[in-house]
């Protein structure tokens, strides 16, 4: 590695000179030191990128010089070099956080090998993962051109998933563009493969069709009721996407064995009106206003249009014969996540507990309309960070590690995801049409018919008719809806913002996750 500095402290340094030479051959620049006070001395002076130890030196030791050395620079990665095999002295050693402990005699290999291993390790994984990545691209490819199933497409998903997640600190931007772009390709021919099935699907009309926002309680849920004497925690976190799933995954694995890693479909629109009141209801939303108009707001009228997913949850139990003791709690920031766990105790007296948690939802709605959001997740690497830094830090993981305690099982799920809008699509309305980028209904929409999935009756997927000429439009892939009027500062205000209520694998194909408590 060129220009990489490295001191050497050894009191016996002139019998190293072959090391030295074979370094320096390499590339590296050595200097050297003859006893522990010196190397501090030198580390203190002037900068090293690492540091090779001897453990006996003559005045202070190795393992005193690595204290003094870690006191002012606890990054600087420091390689202990023994004699000894004492494990008094590994333990003393390795307790001050060495980046490696070698045994003499050394050869120059297991030296250059050590350095790869502290200084170049990102470098090297980067390398790898890119090469593994070159790789998959093509099987990924292939799968995309072959007839996939509603859980082939799932499998997909997760592939570009974890390859996201693995190459979103690689310092190749080639590779993570080529990323993208198939991603892109993905969502594409995704959203052909929807437009394809999704009447069959909520119709009732094939066998095989994936488990949907309606159906995911019963396929997903009541099943955990079963054979089982603690309570169970359904914990519905409003617009998570699979991607930020695997993000709180490794903190929530300290706590909880995965059981179940798995994806559903939610409904169109992939939104909180739409796919949250059908999860509690059991019910696609033309079949809650007609069965429970009561619990119905449609989007034209005034108040909260999830107002009564409580009520909901209640009839759905008793449509499927469970009489059971159960809660429902709806947390909309700090103050009520707090109060929540406060009451914890309170829940361990029912068979079901349902949470509703809408940080995340709120969190990207707040990317659009304020600046210093938008700066601090300006990416989709920069989104999931900041929601894992949320979690981290948040009541919900509070609750979590309560539960984990208790013994009990948890359901962590959401009602939709979003996607990163990129493209704008023109449409024209009239004042009635909704104002959701995503997805539009009206009567007198005007629209290119190729550019969006059209659905003229609104009956046959189950959603409600406002009047008898109502369409509903729903933006594909990364495309967003934006008026011909004051068109350029439309396009730029929301374009790069993340939205939801069309058909994308990150809208529509969302995680339902079954955890053991350890």
């Amino acid at each position: 590695m060129a220009n990489t500095r490295i001191l050497w402290a050894d009191d016996e340094i002139e019998l190293l000179r072959p090391h030295i030479m074979f370094l320096e051959q390499k590339g590296y620049e050595v200097e050297t030191a003859i006893n522990g006070s010196e190397a501090v001395e030198m580390v203190r002076d002037g900068h090293f990128d690492i540091v090779f130890l001897d453990e006996q030196m003559p005045g202070i030791s190795g393992v005193e010089a690595l204290e003094m050395i870690k006191a002012d620079f606890p990054n600087l990665p420091v390689v202990m070099i023994t004699k000894s095999e004492e494990e008094r002295i590994m333990e003393d050693a390795i307790g001050s956080n060495i980046a490696d402990y070698l045994i003499k005699p050394v050869n120059p290999n297991q030296i250059l090998l050590s350095l790869k291993r502290n200084l170049e390790n990102k470098k090297l994984v980067d390398e790898k993962s890119t090469s593994k990545y070159q790789q998959e691209f093509r099987k990924i490819g292939m799968d995309l051109n072959n007839n996939l199933n509603y859980d082939e497409w799932a499998g997909v998903y997760k592939n570009i998933t974890r390859w996201e997640l693995e190459l979103q600190k690689s310092t190749d931007e080639g590779i993570k563009e080529v990323l993208f772009m198939q991603k892109n390709e993905a969502n594409t021919q995704f959203s052909r493969y929807v437009e394809k099935n999704y009447r069959d699907w909520v119709a009732g009309k094939t066998v095989n069709k994936p488990t949907m926002s309606h159906t995911v309680m019963r396929d997903k849920v009541f099943n955990c009721l079963e054979n089982n004497d603690k309570p169970l925690f359904f914990i519905l976190i409003d617009n998570l996407r699979y991607d930020q799933w695997k993000a709180i995954q490794p903190l929530i694995e300290n706590y909880f064995r995965v059981d179940d890693d798995d994806i559903y479909y939610s409904i169109l629109p992939t939104t909180t009106q739409y796919a949250r009141n059908a999860i509690f209801a059991g019910l696609m939303p033309l079949e809650i206003r007609r069965h429970y108009p009561k619990y119905w707001v449609d989007e034209e009228d005034e108040g909260t249009k999830n107002q009564f997913e409580g009520e909901l949850l209640g009839e759905q139990l008793r449509r499927y014969g469970k009489n059971i003791k159960y809660s429902y709690n709806k947390v909309l920031n700090l103050a009520a996540g707090k109060k929540l766990y406060e009451q914890m105790n309170n829940l361990m007296q029912n068979k079901l507990n349902v949470i509703v948690y809408n940080f995340v939802d709120m969190l990207s709605h707040a990317r659009t309309e304020m600046e210093i959001i938008r700066e601090l997740a300006d990416d989709e690497v920069a989104y999931r960070s900041l929601m894992l830094s949320w979690f981290e830090h948040s009541s919900l993981f509070d609750i979590m590690k309560f539960i984990a305690n208790k013994g009990c099982d948890v359901v962590v799920t959401t009602d939709h995801g979003s996607v990163w809008a990129k493209n704008p699509v023109k449409i024209l309305g009239d004042k009635a049409v909704n104002t959701n980028l995503r997805y539009k209904y009206g009567k007198s929409l005007n629209y290119n018919p190729k550019e969006v999935f059209e659905v003229k009756d609104p009956e046959k997927i189950f959603l409600p008719r406002v009047n008898v000429s109502t369409t509903y439009v729903f933006a594909r892939a990364n495309d967003f809806f934006a008026y011909p009027n004051n068109y350029n500062y439309y396009v730029n205000y929301y374009r790069n913002t993340f939205q939801h209520g069309g058909i994308s694998m990150n809208e529509m194909m969302i995680p339902v996750i079954h955890l053991k408590a350890k």
